[in-house]
């Protein structure tokens, strides 16, 4: 085990620190920090998993549309939401934003990751670890997902937001993809409120078989695309944002 090799405070001056480096039960995680020349010396946070890219702080426009997007779906009322999936945070800040929130519980299968929000190396983390609205939870979501008790003691949640795998087909470990099925998708939605929300992030473009099993499984479906502009190719870029949601409550 590897921990920052340099101190936050030696920051200035370098053009790139590796901040954390830890091996896991699913490969070598690492935090880095960089300066970026050509866009005025932007500080910039990445996160790796072994060789793959996971994640950047220059790029988080859909990680908070999946926020604002699923949560928008909601009735007026206070709503306790899960995260799935916390990396630098910003769909777990985007999420905090929305003044209904009443509980926010993240959960991230690494306690490395847990711990960069915890020690402070990466730029959310206090905003999340001060609220007292939010828990940062250690676990497998994915098991978690289809587990009787659920994600807390059989407690039902308003919004769950994912944020883990590149999408429905591409998979960080093989062992997520019952998830991605009819059952899967059941016991998930189960754990929702009636009107409840489960919104996911991919990075494909809409998968039509997976949108048409939300659609079975859920009363309503969709895919949206959510664009953003891409500096370091000088582009556009764009990822899918899903939104499903149980049926109303009924009132006779």
């Amino acid at each position: 085990m590897r921990f920052a090799r340099a101190a936050v405070g030696c920051w200035v001056g370098k053009i790139f620190e590796e901040l954390d480096y830890q091996e896991t039960p699913i490969g070598a995680i690492s935090l880095r920090r960089k300066r970026v020349a050509t866009l005025g010396d932007l500080e910039v946070y990445e996160v790796k998993l072994d060789d793959t890219w996971l994640m950047s702080s220059l790029f988080h426009v859909v990680e908070d549309a999946l926020a604002d997007l699923g949560l928008a779906a909601l009735s007026p009322g206070e709503w306790d939401v899960v995260v799935g999936g916390l990396g630098l945070g910003y769909t777990a800040v985007a999420a905090l934003a929305h003044a209904s929130v009443r509980s926010l519980r993240v959960i991230d299968l690494l306690p490395a990751v847990i711990g960069w929000h915890q020690r402070g190396l990466v730029p959310l983390g206090r905003q999340l670890t001060d609220d007292p609205r939010c828990r940062l939870a250690q676990g497998d979501f994915f098991a978690l997902a289809v587990a009787p008790t659920g994600f807390e003691d059989g407690r039902k949640f308003h919004a769950v937001l994912l944020d883990i795998d590149h999408s429905p087909r591409n998979l960080l470990h093989e062992g997520n993809a019952a998830f991605y099925s009819q059952a899967g998708l059941q016991a998930l939605a189960s754990q929702l409120h009636p009107g409840g929300v489960f919104a996911m992030w991919s990075d494909d473009p809409p998968d039509g078989k997976f949108l048409r099993l939300l659609q079975q499984v859920f009363a309503t479906a969709k895919a949206q695309v959510v664009k953003f502009p891409n500096p370091v190719l000088d582009t556009e870029s764009a990822s899918t944002v899903y939104v499903a949601q149980t049926a109303p409550h009924v009132r006779v």
